[in-house]
């Protein structure tokens, strides 16, 4: 039997609905949500993310500005477009897309994002607050992780959740996303001896890494829930996840798809941060 697929687009739909909500009546009162994304790269994956995220944002009613710096830009104009934009009233949330240019560090740019506006929680403050139960926006794709599991029913409290990466975008962020539920947090990463020994333990595999095919039924315990943060280009110019879906599908409970799984909620979960963050 194979594994049930944990789609993400119904849950984004559902976030959309209520941040266009939202954002009309904020327009309305005279405070139109604004989102920044400033871009410091001529990557075109990156080019099309951005894209992306404008084109949504437009659908629900805010305004998305894209600052280009170009490849070039130094970590001083970065730094002081970022201050100039967390001092502007009329933005709510602002974002620094990566790749950044080389000698520029997102984990020392991002602190100059005023934590109120950080909606992508890049900033280390961010960080700092979430981990001591503190309000501030969690790195999306970490909460759309936690966000698909609730909508799909995954019962969390309680459960061993064996988190694979321990990036502050999505592994670290989730594991205290994961704790704050009462769920049993492993945190697994490049050092971990017998990777496959801890995940088939778990009840629920949260792969965020970015290794196409890292994850098997070796690393997957019968009936556990898969969640796949990986994307990964393919040569045909496909995406694929962490996971070896082909491996795990008879194994597995459930498995979340790419794309169609966690990609679509964290860029609706991007947009959410935004009204809230106009909201206040």
């Amino acid at each position: 039997m194979s594994a049930l697929v944990l789609s993400g687009k119904e849950l984004a739909s559902a976030i959309r609905a209520d941040v266009a909500e939202r954002a009309s009546a904020l327009a309305a009162a005279g405070v139109p949500p604004r989102l920044v994304v400033v871009v410091a790269t001529a990557d075109e994956a990156s080019a099309w993310y951005v894209r992306s995220i404008a084109k949504a944002a437009g659908k629900v009613g805010i305004v998305c500005d894209v600052v280009d710096l170009g490849p070039d830009a130094t970590a001083e104009v970065i730094r002081g477009r970022l201050g100039e934009l967390s001092a502007d009233p009329a933005v709510h949330g602002v974002i620094l897309q990566t790749p950044l240019p080389e000698g520029c560090s997102v984990e020392e740019l991002a602190g100059d994002i005023a934590f109120e506006k950080d909606v992508d929680g890049a900033n280390p403050l961010s960080l700092g607050r979430l981990a001591a139960g503190l309000p501030a926006f969690a790195p999306a794709t970490a909460e759309a992780v936690v966000r698909l599991l609730e909508h799909h029913e995954v019962e969390l409290a309680g459960r061993h959740v064996a988190v694979v990466g321990r990036s502050t975008v999505v592994g670290k962020p989730a594991a205290h996303l994961l704790l704050d539920r009462n769920a049993t947090v492993t945190v697994c990463h490049s050092r971990t001896r017998d990777l496959a020994a801890v995940t088939s333990t778990a009840d629920v595999v949260v792969a965020a890494v970015g290794r196409a095919g890292l994850i098997t039924a070796a690393h997957v315990a019968a009936g556990a829930v898969v969640v796949d943060v990986g994307t990964n280009p393919t040569a045909d110019g496909g995406l694929v996840g962490d996971v070896d879906v082909a491996s795990v599908d008879h194994k597995a409970g459930a498995v979340t798809p790419v794309p169609g799984g966690v990609g679509p909620v964290t860029t609706a979960l991007l947009l959410q941060h935004t009204v809230q963050a106009a909201s206040h």
